[in-house]
């Protein structure tokens, strides 16, 4: 019991003693947070709670507009510790630095005609608007609004990037020259699509030249041996042998009375009966037959009448 009394006596002396030493750190110190951002210390807050909905707070704002969100790219980390009373607690300063640190994400609609970004604008009943003005007007174009998302604030400004009169004129301008393309490469319903080779035009349809005796009935174009032949258009090869002047010779008929012919391929890619389409690799540039050097002879033809293959090809 004399043991008992003396414990409890010390332990309250204890008590009494840490009361006091705790009494007098307080009196010249208080205890504050260190938080520290990115492993780097930036200041001391109070309270941790308080701060870290305020921390929530910055990554849900929207004084800006159209902020889609903010990341923070760490987290924040508090340690407790003891300061001087005289010592600042600068907890709008730290807020600050990890404000400046986030990474904000805007969001804005992009309205695209045929694939082309025409404007951007900030809010989707804006695009709705402009969507639909631009159907009303315009009937055969096709218009997105897409939402879209950036990192820089200034590109949210509802800039219009092109005006729809120029996309459409341009959309018109563009199908009318492929029209025209199409129209002057295309002989009685079969469209010669495809340049056979590319090469160095040596010997033009209808010239007459010392090596012949006769005019040219095709169209000479050089290239290294072994260059892959094209076919110019879709059909079946009714001929794929040797011809005398030829050499080894390629013949398509592509319907409708029109054929092509590949004179002095090195070698023939194809066979009789085979069906093949626009831009097939057929054979192979070479010198065979009556030829001066590797290149390919191609004739047009309607009806076994022989045309000028450059009123077709080459343009």
């Amino acid at each position: 019991m004399h043991y008992t009394k003396e414990i409890i006596k010390l332990t309250n002396i204890m008590a009494i003693g840490v009361f006091i030493i705790s009494a007098m750190i307080l009196l010249k110190f208080k205890p504050v947070y260190e938080v520290s951002f990115k492993q780097e210390a930036i200041g001391y807050i109070e309270n941790k709670t308080q701060f870290e909905d305020l921390v929530n707070e910055l990554l849900q704002e929207d004084d800006e507009q159209n902020i889609a969100f903010v990341n923070i790219p760490d987290i924040p980390t508090y340690e407790l510790k003891f300061v001087k009373k005289q010592e600042q607690i600068n907890q709008e300063n730290v807020l600050l630095a990890i404000k400046n640190a986030s990474e904000v994400t805007y969001y804005r609609y992009a309205i695209n005609v045929d694939d082309k970004t025409l404007q951007y604008v900030n809010t989707e009943e804006q695009a709705k608007q402009v969507e639909q003005s631009i159907k009303e007007e315009y009937k055969d174009v096709k218009v997105d609004v897409i939402k879209t998302y950036t990192k820089n604030s200034l590109d949210v400004t509802g800039i219009e990037l092109a005006s729809i009169s120029d996309v459409v004129i341009k959309k018109i301008e563009d199908e009318k020259k492929e029209e025209e393309k199409v129209k002057a490469s295309t002989l009685n319903g079969v469209h010669l699509a495809v340049n056979p080779i590319q090469g160095h035009i040596t010997s033009r349809f209808g010239s007459r030249e010392s090596i012949r005796d006769h005019a040219h009935k095709g169209l000479d174009i050089a290239a290294k041996t072994g260059t892959k032949i094209k076919a110019v258009a879709s059909g079946t090869v009714t001929y794929a042998s040797t011809m005398s002047g030829y050499g080894n010779l390629i013949r398509i008929n592509h319907g409708n009375g029109v054929e092509t012919y590949y004179g002095h391929c090195n070698k023939i890619n194809v066979k009789k009966g085979q069906k093949v389409k626009a831009g097939d690799i057929i054979g192979e540039v070479g010198s065979t037959g009556r030829s001066t050097g590797p290149h390919l002879h191609l004739e047009v033809r309607l009806h076994d009448k022989i045309l000028n293959p450059l009123k077709y090809l080459y343009k």
